[in-house]
C-alpha cells in the first residue's frame, strides 16, 4: 500500500498524457542570470494558451550547448523518454537552439526524433512556426540548427581574436596566474579594483586582468627553486625537498617533477606574458601551437627572477634534452636495468640521459610493453591488466541487473553522469566496481582487496565484484557505504571486512536484492547514509 498514491505512466490514459507537459531549459554561462527564468516564463505562457499542465522540468544551468557531456538535464530527459519513464505527452522548449549549438546539425535533430518516436510532441514556444512535421517546419528547423552552429563558430573566432589582442597589450585573457603570482583586476584607467580569487571572472567589458607578484612566501620559494636547480640540476630532488618542508604547489597538491619544471620554464617570473601556447576551440581537444604562433608581451609583469638566472636554467634544460630514437631509448634503459637491478618509473625519472617515464609510455604504450621489449619481469604482477575487459563487461552487466530490479521495485534511475554508476530517485547513488585481489607481502600477511576510485566515486553505496586469487575468477560480492570522499583506493582484508561490517553475498541475485532494499522505498533516504566505519561488536555476513 505504500505505493498506492504513486502515479505510473502505464496507468495514465492518452487523454491525460496529452494534457501533461515537461519543459527543457538551458543557459550556456552563469552570467545569463535571468535566462532560465525568461525561458520558463515564455514556456509557461505557451502552456497556458494551449491548456497544458507543466509536470516536470529538465534544466542545464551554465552548460555549453556544444556537447552533450555534462548536460545532466538533457541526459536525464533522454533517459526518461527512452526508458518509457516519461509521464507527459508534450515537451516544451524555448527555441531550436536550446537543444544545443552542435557542430553536427543532425545531433539536435536526433534528440528531437527520440522524443517524437516515443509519442511525445515537441513544441518550440518562442519560434514563429508550428512544429507540425510539415515541409516548412522541417526546412526552418534545419536552417535554425545551421544558424546555431554557425553562431558558435563565429563567436569562437571573435573571442579568440579579442583574447590575442588583449594579450599583446599585456593583459591576461584567461587561465590561472601561476605559482607565486596573482590576478589583479584593473579598470580602463589601469586603476586597481581588487585581487581576483581562484575561479573568479571579470564581468565588465572595460575591466581587464593583469598579472602581479603574489604571496611573498611563495615568491621566496620560486627564488629558492631557481637557485637550487643551478646547484643540483634535478627537478625530482627539488620536488622531494619541497614536499619534505610541507609546501604545496599552485594546485594545492604535493610538488612533482612536472610542477617544478613548469615553474622553471615560466617566463612570467622575468616579466613576460606568453599566450596561445595551446588553443582549444569549440570544446574540441586542445592543440599545441608552434612557437611562431605564440603571442608574447615582454616587460608587462614585475619580475621575480633575474633574467640571467632564468636563461642559465633554460640553457641547462635545453642542453640535456636529447631527441632519441626508440632503439636508443631501449639501449639506455637496458643499461640502467643492468646497473640498478630493476626498473621503475621513479628510477627512469631520476636517471640522467633517460627520457622521462611519461615519454616512455607515449612511445611504448605502457610499461608492460616496455618491460616485454627489455626482457624484464618485474616482481609486481601485472596480469590483472589483461583481465580488465572481462571485469568491465561483468560490471556493466551488474549495473543492468541492478537497474532492472530497481525499476521493477518502482525506483527511478539515471546515470548521474558517471560510468558504471546509477542514481536512484535523484539522490542515492550505486557505484559498481571490481575488488582486485592482492597477495600479502609476506607469508604471514593475509591477502587484501583493492577498489579503485577511478574518475569519481559519488556518495552512496559501492557494489563490488570481489575477485579470487590471481584475479582470474569471482570469489563473491560485497556491498559497502561510501561518503564520496575516497581519495584513491579502498583496501580491506577479510578480517577488516568482517570488522567493518562490509556485507558479503555469494550470488549476484542476493546482492541485487540487498541493493534494491536499500535504495528503493520509503526509508531509502535514511538507509543510504554511509554507515560508520569504526569497530562494530556484531557483524552479520550476508550469503545471498
Amino acid at each position: 500500500m505504500s505505493n498506492a498514491l504513486i502515479v505510473h505512466k502505464v496507468h495514465l490514459t492518452k487523454s491525460l498524457l496529452s494534457a501533461r507537459a515537461a519543459q527543457y531549459v538551458r543557459m550556456s554561462t552563469d552570467r545569463q542570470q535571468y535566462s532560465i527564468q525568461n525561458q520558463a516564463a515564455v514556456i509557461a505562457a505557451y502552456a497556458h494558451a494551449h491548456n497544458l499542465t507543466l509536470v516536470r522540468t529538465y534544466k542545464d544551468e551554465g552548460e555549453s550547448g556544444l556537447l552533450l557531456k555534462n548536460r545532466i538535464g538533457l541526459v536525464q530527459l533522454l533517459e526518461d523518454v527512452q526508458s518509457n519513464q516519461a509521464d507527459f505527452g508534450h515537451l516544451l522548449v524555448y527555441d531550436v537552439s536550446r537543444w544545443g549549438r552542435f557542430q553536427d546539425v543532425d545531433e539536435s535533430a536526433h534528440y528531437e526524433f527520440i522524443c517524437r518516436r516515443a509519442g511525445i510532441q515537441v513544441s518550440y514556444c518562442a519560434e514563429q512556426f508550428e512544429n507540425d512535421g510539415s515541409m516548412l517546419a522541417s526546412i526552418v528547423k534545419n536552417i535554425k540548427r545551421v544558424m546555431a552552429a554557425e553562431y558558435s563558430r563565429e563567436l569562437s573566432a571573435k573571442v579568440y581574436a579579442g583574447q590575442c589582442r588583449f594579450a599583446r597589450l599585456g593583459y591576461k585573457p584567461c587561465g590561472g596566474a601561476g605559482y607565486a603570482l596573482k590576478r589583479e583586476l584593473v579598470d580602463e584607467n589601469m586603476q586597481t579594483r581588487r585581487v581576483m580569487k581562484k575561479g573568479e571572472r571579470k564581468y565588465l567589458l572595460t575591466d581587464h586582468i593583469r598579472i602581479r607578484p603574489g604571496d611573498p612566501m611563495e615568491i621566496a620559494v620560486v627564488k629558492w627553486i631557481f637557485k637550487r636547480f643551478l646547484e643540483i640540476k634535478s627537478e625530482t630532488v627539488i620536488a622531494w625537498e619541497l614536499n619534505q618542508k610541507g609546501l604545496v604547489s599552485s594546485t594545492g597538491m604535493p610538488w612533482t617533477r612536472a610542477a617544478v619544471g613548469t615553474v622553471l620554464r615560466n617566463e612570467s617570473y622575468i616579466g613576460n606574458l606568453i599566450f596561445n601556447r595551446k588553443s582549444q576551440k569549440l570544446r574540441q581537444a586542445a592543440v599545441r601551437n608552434p612557437p611562431e604562433k605564440w603571442i608574447r608581451c615582454e616587460g608587462c609583469i614585475e619580475p621575480i627572477i633575474d633574467c640571467e638566472v632564468f636563461f642559465r636554467v633554460r640553457k641547462i634544460i635545453e642542453e640535456r634534452r636529447v631527441d632519441l630514437s626508440e632503439e636508443e631509448m631501449l639501449v639506455r634503459l637496458r643499461k640502467t636495468l643492468l646497473k640498478e637491478g630493476r626498473l621503475t618509473p621513479a628510477i627512469i625519472d631520476r636517471t640522467p640521459g633517460l627520457p622521462c617515464s611519461a615519454t616512455c609510455q607515449t612511445h611504448f604504450g605502457n610499461f608492460r610493453n616496455l618491460y616485454r621489449l627489455l626482457g624484464y619481469i618485474p616482481k609486481r604482477n601485472y596480469e590483472f591488466l589483461d583481465s580488465r575487459p572481462v571485469w568491465s563487461e561483468l560490471r556493466s552487466k551488474l549495473v543492468e541487473q541492478a537497474a532492472t530490479a530497481i525499476k521493477a521495485a518502482g525506483g527511478r534511475i539515471d546515470s548521474g553522469g558517471w560510468s558504471n554508476c546509477i542514481r536512484v530517485n535523484g539522490t542515492a547513488c550505486l557505484s559498481v566496481r571490481a575488488a582486485r585481489w592482492t597477495p600479502g607481502q609476506k607469508s604471514t600477511h593475509a591477502p587484501h582487496w583493492s577498489i579503485e576510485r577511478e574518475a569519481c566515486l559519488p556518495h552512496g553505496w559501492i557494489a563490488a565484484i570481489r575477485l579470487a586469487e590471481h584475479n582470474k575468477t569471482i570469489l563473491d560480492y560485497v556491498l559497502l557505504p561510501t561518503d564520496g570522499k575516497v581519495k584513491r583506493t579502498i583496501r580491506f582484508s577479510e578480517a577488516v571486512r568482517m570488522r567493518r561490517g562490509i556485507l558479503r553475498f555469494k550470488t549476484v541475485n542476493g546482492l541485487v536484492r540487498a541493493i534494491t532494499r536499500r535504495l528503493v522505498g520509503a526509508r531509502a533516504t535514511s538507509q543510504t547514509r554511509p554507515a560508520p566505519t569504526g569497530r562494530q561488536k556484531t557483524v552479520r555476513s550476508k550469503t545471498g
